[in-house]
């Protein structure tokens, strides 16, 4: 049933299938942020990498206020993913179904403001940059630490440089010869096909939600972000209404 699917994906009940489709899920909708954010404000918002090396290059070529939209930039990824943190401590202890699903009706919500006014508040600064790059910014960081909290730091759906690191590992157990090594020793290589699978899906899902992402903004603008955030309001529903309804009981 839809209806028990959807209950999985972000509510308590967890199993390695429920993870691994909210992690394609987030995966996409990252990738159509990330990329579709470049196309509206030109520049790339879930590479927290290349954001603290900018803050380097920034003060080694003198250029303070490069340097400091970058801290600006890091600060804002480090809010969302402390919001995400206080989101789920605080529903855990009201023992609510939808701690995890709130912080992504959090980031729906947000992105229908970046869709709305996305244009305005790119005119107005705050931390050195300007509001929609650290709505944007924050956003990365809500998401990435609601799958990160979920999957116990096994799936991440930002942090491109580690899934391909991690599909290159496994792609040399892969190909290691083991000779003279019986498949039962120890010492016996072989790779994790399940997780290489796992690793590959997240990175072409993240892909294709840049390359819709990036066509969405560049057609229909900020309205893109409106079937973004309604994929996100659907995968979250079910444990809202949950609580909800147990509410109303009590």
């Amino acid at each position: 049933m839809p209806i028990l699917y959807l209950r999985r994906l972000t509510g308590l009940e967890r199993s390695l299938r429920s993870d691994i489709h909210l992690g394609l899920s987030l995966s996409f909708v990252a990738g159509a942020i990330n990329a579709g954010g470049f196309v509206a404000v030109n520049q790339y918002t879930s590479h927290m990498t290349g954001v603290v090396s900018a803050m380097s290059d920034g003060i080694a070529m003198g250029d303070i206020r490069f340097a400091l939209a970058a801290v600006g930039s890091l600060l804002c990824f480090i809010a969302g993913a402390t919001c995400t943190e206080l989101m789920v401590s605080w529903a855990r202890g009201r023992q609510l179904q939808s701690e995890y699903a709130l912080p992504l009706i959090l980031e729906a919500v947000l992105l229908l403001v970046f869709g709305f006014l996305g244009g305005e508040l790119h005119e107005h600064m705050g931390l050195f940059i300007s509001f929609t790059i650290m709505t944007l910014c924050f956003l990365m960081g809500l998401q990435n630490a609601v799958i990160t909290r979920i999957s116990n730091a096994v799936i991440r759906t930002t942090h491109v440089t580690g899934i391909v690191t991690d599909i290159g590992i496994e792609f040399g157990r892969m190909l290691y010869w083991n000779r003279d090594v019986d498949k039962e020793d120890k010492v016996y290589i072989r790779a994790n096909r399940g997780k290489l699978a796992l690793l590959s899906g997240l990175l072409f899902m993240f892909f294709l939600g840049g390359v819709i992402g990036a066509y969405g903004f560049q057609y229909i603008g900020y309205l893109t972000t409106a079937v973004l955030a309604a994929g996100l309001f659907l995968l979250a529903l079910m444990p809202v209404i949950d609580d909800l309804f147990r509410w109303v009981r009590r």
